[in-house]
Formats: structure tokens, sequence, C-alpha cells
């Protein structure tokens, strides 16, 4: 059975689902820049929005038959005297206020009938993006494509940059492990465990190995794209995500889950990443579901190429991904294309013109 009939079969199931998202044959598409970057420490990552867009994102996707309403880049009030918090997390006052925005700006893109694409930025924002969009659509499942599992606390936290923390803020199981941050209090929980599934994982720390177990959360590391192969994984990542119910879906794209020699200009490479192949079949099948609503694409950072070639590649391998997301295909990107024309019925006169020709 293929993966295309298998989640077929599972939508069709779904009776008296949470939501009901219909397939459109035209998307109409938000875009949302969050040029932020203090999840982090390495300049640049505001700069991925822009460079994203200057791509020719827009005309890609329009390309595709999308309506695309473009919001703009937003812009985030600097917090001065941003304390780090407990000698460790940083910029949590930075993180929390930006994120806020971002919720807020998502949450109204979405409740307006739009398909929204976040531009990022660091992966920090994925706390904003997924919490606005959860306003809307509180079951949601959430497709996390990322090298790292982003799943540390403010107390386990090695490095203490919060783009290595924000799922565990979202997780109802964790929030008597997580302890108040300040610029935090508006963000609630919004997912349970069940709700999300990690692709691409092969640079975990201990803690989130720890959590990964022993909360059971599904994920598939780069070990295991090797064994089941990418299809396997795709068709157990939607059996678990939609097995239980039909839902919208939140795919949150890190660009460093990518193998860096097709993504290198992005903070916290990883050798032995996804294959090109890999990650826009991973797209490719999302999209199929129908059920797309909204995704991050998140940490490409054009100062860190070593070279403008390496730049462009991560920039429209980003690119890439956002369109094969809204119907681009490795069969060719086409506008439907209903019927072939017929030879017409010259009269004798042209036919005598074109024998004497």
């Amino acid at each position: 059975m293929s993966l295309g009939t298998s989640v077929a079969r599972l939508l069709g199931k779904q009776t008296g689902s949470p939501v009901q998202l219909q397939r459109r044959a035209a998307h109409s598409v938000a875009l949302i820049g969050a040029p932020f970057s203090r999840g982090q420490k390495r300049n640049g990552a505001d700069r991925g929005p822009a460079a994203i867009r200057n791509a020719g994102l827009v005309e890609k996707l329009s390309g595709l038959g999308c309506q695309v309403y473009d919001f703009g880049d937003l812009t985030f009030t600097q917090v001065h005297n941003d304390e780090v918090y407990n000698n460790k997390v940083k910029h949590p006052r930075s993180v929390g206020s930006a994120n806020r925005v971002l919720a807020d700006t998502v949450h109204g893109a979405v409740t307006a009938g739009h398909s929204c694409v976040t531009l990022g930025g660091d992966h920090s924002l994925a706390l904003g993006s997924i919490s606005g969009h959860a306003r809307h659509y509180p079951h949601l499942g959430v497709i996390w494509v990322d090298a790292h599992a982003d799943i540390n606390t403010p107390l386990t936290t090695m490095s203490g940059n919060l783009h290595g923390q924000p799922v565990s803020f979202l997780l109802r199981e964790l929030q008597d492990k997580v302890p108040p941050l300040p610029g935090f209090s508006w963000l609630k929980p919004c997912l349970s465990r069940s709700d999300i599934v990690y692709i691409g994982l092969r640079d975990v720390d201990p803690a989130e190995h720890y959590i990964l177990k022993n909360y059971d959360i599904q994920y598939f590391s780069m070990r295991d794209i090797d064994r089941f192969g990418i299809q396997k994984v795709m068709e157990r990542t939607f059996e678990h995500l939609l097995g239980r119910g039909q839902s919208p879906i939140h795919l949150s794209v890190d660009i460093d889950a990518f193998d860096p020699a097709l993504a290198p200009a992005t903070g916290t490479p990883v050798k032995g990443g996804l294959t090109y192949r890999e990650g826009m079949y991973i797209s490719e099948e999302v999209h199929n579901t129908g059920l797309l609503s909204v995704m991050d694409i998140v940490e490409v950072n054009p100062l860190l190429g070593a070279s403008q070639e390496e730049v462009s590649a991560t920039v429209n391998l980003a690119v890439d991904v956002i369109a094969t997301c809204f119907g681009q295909t490795r069969e060719g990107a086409h506008t439907v294309f209903e019927e072939l024309p017929s030879p017409g019925s010259p009269d004798e006169s042209d036919s005598e013109q074109q024998v004497q020709i």
C-alpha cells in the first residue's frame, strides 16, 4: 500500500473529528517574517526572512496558484536590561516578548482563513508560532524536522540558549519541570506528548534523550531513517498523528535538519543530515494530506555562509521546502491543465495551400 493510500485511508476513517480541513487546489498563504535571533548567540538569523523572500518565494508560490498575502516583517520591541535567568538562560524577556507578538499574528492569520508560513529567525520562534496556531485549532499535530530536539528545560540546558528549549514550554507533561521565566507569563502549554513527532534527530543532549524516552515521545533519528527509509518514517508519522482523528498539521522545519553540504549557512550544523530527496519527500507528503495549516522555516543565517554560493544554496533550499509544502512536485510544478487542444478542420483552400508550401 502506498503512503498516499494509507494516509487517505486514515483520513477516511475519521468521523466526529475536532476539525475538518478540506483539501484545496489553491491555497491562501500568509507570509509572516520574524527577524529575531536572540534565542541563540550568533548574529544573522534575523536576516533569514529577507533572504528567503529575495530568493523569489512569493513568485514561486504565486506560480503554484497560491494567493499570497505578505504580512511583512514583524517589529519586535527591544528589551533593555534583559538579565540572564538563573545565571544560565539568556534573553528570556526578549524571547518571551517577541513570541507573544508572533503568536498574536499567527492566530490572526489562521483565523482569517490563511495557511501560514513563519519565516525565521531562530527556532525559539516556534513558541509563538505553535501557541498562536493552537489558539484557533486546539488539537494540533506537530511535525518537528530538526537535527536537534529543542526540548531542554531552563534547568537542563547546557548552552542557556532558548532556541534549544521551546518544546519544553509547549508540552503539558513537562510543566512541573519548567520554572516561570520573566517574559513568559502569557504562554500556556498547548501540546501533549502524543501531539508531536520528530524527524531527523542526530544531536540530542542527555536530558533531552531522557525526556524523549521517559515521556514516550515519538521521534525518528537519522539512524531510523537509514533503517526504515523515509517512506516508512512518514507512514508512521501520519499513523501517530492522524490515527486518532483528523487534525491540522503544524510543520516546523529547522534548516539544519538537512546535511550541511546542502544547508551550510546555519548556526548549528550537524553532519549526516537529510538529503534533498528525503526533505522534499517529507514536504510532498505533508502537502498530500491536505492538512497543512501552519509551517515554520527557521535558522537560515546568511552571515554564516563561507561564500555567496553557500548562502544561496541554503536559502534556495528553504524556498524549495516551502514551495513543495504548497504543491511543487518533482514531477513538475504545473498549473491545472484540463484538456489537450485538438487540431482544427481547415477548409479546402487552406489544405491546398499547406500542400503547396
